[in-house]
């Protein structure tokens, strides 16, 4: 895969990465390289790897503090490599039931020098009662009704939702008002973030879990 094909960094990926922008150049390098051989990322999503992919997920960096993170359904690192590299502070827990691409986790964390991740090979509901923080993420993995009940038991009492969604998420919340209730979820937000870095819309879905 030649390196032109790969989407020019954009101009704000620096306010937004800050420190780690070097460490994501790399990253998105690698992805660059064997991503698509690995099934990691499409071949169209080359083209948009820093926009759709990488600074996407950076925008959740912001939005955590200091503690324990779950990703559940990592995948080639979205957003949990990327938010390991940009807060030290956050102890990154990565859930991917895939073998090759848990390999491909625990590969490129080394590679990245990213000390604060661990993989787990399993399915989040395999991981509830061995692991537990004080946030949990996930992108692209399923609608709200299905993934609170996947996400809520790997939360420590009073910890967060900070999970990425689609342009329908009012109507995912809405088929969800019934699994929110039985999950003690309080305090439902729909965040819009990347503008104010100069990056694309992106919407979370934030709330508290017991």
């Amino acid at each position: 895969m030649k390196h032109s094909e790969v989407e020019p960094e954009p101009v704000a990926a620096e306010k937004l990465c800050g420190e780690a922008l070097p460490t994501l150049r790399l990253f998105a390098e690698h992805l660059a390289q064997w991503g698509e051989e690995l099934g990691l990322v499409g071949p169209r999503e080359l083209d948009r790897l820093w926009t759709r992919h990488i600074m996407n997920s950076a925008l959740v960096a912001h939005k955590v503090g200091a503690g324990t993170l779950i990703d559940i359904g990592s995948g080639a690192g979205f957003p949990g490599l990327v938010v390991a590299a940009m807060r030290p502070d956050v102890q990154c827990v990565l859930i991917e039931p895939l073998g090759r691409r848990a390999h491909w986790l625990r590969e490129e964390a080394e590679r990245l020098g990213l000390t604060n991740v661990s993989v787990r090979n399993e399915r989040a509901e395999e991981a509830a009662g061995h692991v537990v923080g004080e946030y949990v993420t996930a992108r692209a993995v399923s609608a709200l009704k299905t993934l609170v009940p996947l996400a809520a038991p790997l939360l420590k009492p009073g910890g967060e939702l900070v999970l990425m969604k689609g342009q329908r998420i009012d109507e995912e919340v809405r088929d969800a008002a019934s699994v929110l209730v039985k999950w003690s979820v309080t305090n439902p937000s729909i965040e819009v973030t990347g503008p104010e870095f100069g990056t694309e819309e992106t919407r979370i879905f934030r709330a508290t879990v017991g």
